[in-house]
């Protein structure tokens, strides 16, 4: 979608019975995305997480991406009265039993990340039926690195879930998300 970024600020989005404003953020000078951040928006992250159940496959674990993923699968945990989700970290923590890492590059980022996961969390995915979630998939990056891990870990992948689908993510077929944003391109 083009944009002039002078007077283009927010992008309207409805999702999830709720309407929000999203800041329109700079990339870089060809790109502008609308900033989705759930962070502090319980409304929000309440109302993602009971739409996302309703199309959630048979699983026996959830996992996520550190860090916006964050309380939506929490949310989806708790909605669903399950005690447990795993967590791909940015950096290993001392509490990991022989830390396992994948690498990612996400249009969010400036520059590559590991993600990491403990001897724990591959003991409770393997063998398993595992659903990843994120708040957003673009590039599909991070979700790639955290599908790499449950494969390694000997779990099963039997769903990819995010409340939003940017830019070509809405063409993949693999993926289960509730609405659409565009990218933001400035008109010439």
């Amino acid at each position: 979608m083009n944009i002039n970024p002078e007077t283009f600020l927010t992008y309207p989005l409805d999702v999830a019975g709720l309407h929000r404003e999203l800041p329109v953020c700079k990339v870089n000078e060809n790109l502008y995305i609308a900033a989705f951040v759930i962070f502090g928006d319980v409304e929000l992250t309440t109302a993602c997480a009971a739409e996302l159940i309703k199309k959630l496959p048979p699983h026996d674990i959830l996992i996520t991406a550190e860090s916006k993923g964050i309380p939506l699968v929490y949310e989806m945990a708790r909605q669903l009265g399950e005690n447990k989700y795993l967590i791909a970290r940015k950096a290993p923590k001392l509490y990991m039993k022989d830390p396992h890492a994948v690498e990612v590059q996400s249009i969010t980022t400036a520059k590559k990340q590991t993600l990491y996961i403990d001897r724990d969390d591959i003991n409770s995915m393997k063998g398993k039926r595992v659903v990843i979630v994120d708040d957003v998939i673009s590039t599909g990056e991070s979700l790639f690195a955290v599908e790499k891990l449950v494969k390694q870990a000997g779990g099963i992948v039997a769903g990819k879930m995010a409340i939003l689908a940017e830019g070509d993510a809405e063409y993949r077929e693999d993926i289960i998300y509730l609405e659409h944003i565009p990218l933001l391109f400035p008109e010439k």
